[in-house]
């Protein structure tokens, strides 16, 4: 598979999954929390940020009623507008620079989602390295064809579409120009349960599409999107915030700090742990090797003296015969006096 270069970052089998902190809208319409947010993110070990961008204009017409109007009783934002939680929950563009900015400095990958055209130009004048579609987006194709015509790699969250709607996303962006496709397998539910998360999907997704894969993942905890990376996930998104207990539209299912940190070192780890086909000791465990059972000498045994299941002993360490000729010993005299604690070997046999 390709290894895809954003920034100074490796994406691939070949290095370890890259970890997005995404702050959607748990600034809380606070500049000052949302460069908090970076520095957090980059002392978890992030190696990207994600924000986005959009206006309540942008996203929805502004009608408190009907369709616009969030009536469902187990939705984290039952009784809003769709026009008021975008105003609560988007970034202001004249925010865009300083945390991009905070990013560079910190050596994360500071990017966003665009959610309509005027906002891709916006991002193209802040040089963004990469975008990434949401998934309520995947069916948008002239946006696109309009990120994919930047040249810059796109990564597209998956969520709710069908194998159908994915091939004419995956096409539309390899025919408008996009070079570094990454697909995103996604819930979209919020929180999403481990149940639903369907994660076999990722090489599934990998073999249809001939891309890297990786996991947008709004489950709670590690535990998804550490077994994501066994199936080849390479990249994990996942929702971040200062506290769960500030409130905010996303906080409810977004990562803290601490857990942001459990995520990087457990999903190296488990990326590190796949290695390659592999049987017999390893170099690391050749030294192990002399610690299996073995067959010894377990009395003293007078030279002529044959071998009785009470004078032959399969025990540790390994320097003694294999345990498997344990019953072809048995029997056999030996050649000489043997003390306990003697190594069985072929030479001792008579």
């Amino acid at each position: 598979m390709k290894t895809i270069n954003i920034c100074n970052y490796k994406l691939g089998n070949t290095a370890q999954p890259f970890v997005i902190a995404e702050m959607s809208g748990n600034h809380n319409q606070s500049l000052a929390r949302a460069l908090e947010l970076v520095d957090a993110a980059a002392k978890a070990g992030a190696h990207g940020l994600k924000i986005q961008t959009y206006t309540a204009d942008t996203m929805t017409l502004d009608i408190k009623e009907g369709e616009f109007f969030i009536k469902d009783p187990n939705s984290l934002w039952q009784g809003n507008s769709l026009y008021s939680l975008y105003q609560q929950a988007h970034t202001p563009w004249e925010w865009h620079q300083p945390i991009f900015d905070r990013c560079k400095e910190l050596g994360l990958v500071g990017f966003s989602s665009p959610f309509d055209a005027t906002a891709v130009d916006f991002l193209e004048t802040l040089d963004v390295p990469c975008y990434k579609i949401a998934s309520f987006e995947n069916t948008d194709l002239p946006l696109i064809r309009k990120v994919a015509s930047t040249g810059k790699p796109m990564i597209i969250s998956t969520g709710m579409a069908t194998i159908a709607e994915l091939d004419e996303a995956v096409c539309t962006a390899r025919a408008a120009g996009c070079p570094d496709l990454i697909l995103l397998k996604c819930t979209s539910t919020y929180p999403a349960s481990p149940a639903n998360a369907n994660i076999m999907t990722i090489p599934h997704l990998r073999q249809l599409f001939d891309v890297q894969v990786g996991l947008s993942d709004h489950t709670m905890g590690i535990g998804v999107a550490v077994a994501s990376v066994a199936l080849g996930a390479t990249l994990i998104e996942k929702h971040f915030t200062l506290s769960r207990a500030d409130g905010g539209v996303d906080s409810a299912f977004s990562m803290e700090p601490d857990e942001l940190h459990q995520l990087v070192i457990e999903t190296e780890r488990a990326w590190q742990s796949l290695g390659q086909v592999s049987y017999g000791a390893t170099k690391d465990e050749e030294k192990s090797v002399r610690f299996r059972r073995s067959l010894y000498v377990g009395q003293p045994m007078e030279a002529g003296e044959v071998f009785t299941a009470n004078n032959l002993r399969i025990i540790r360490p390994g320097f003694g015969l294999a345990p498997k000729y344990f019953d072809d010993l048995i029997g056999k005299p030996v050649k000489k006096a043997t003390p306990a604690g003697t190594p069985v070997t072929w030479d001792l046999i008579l």
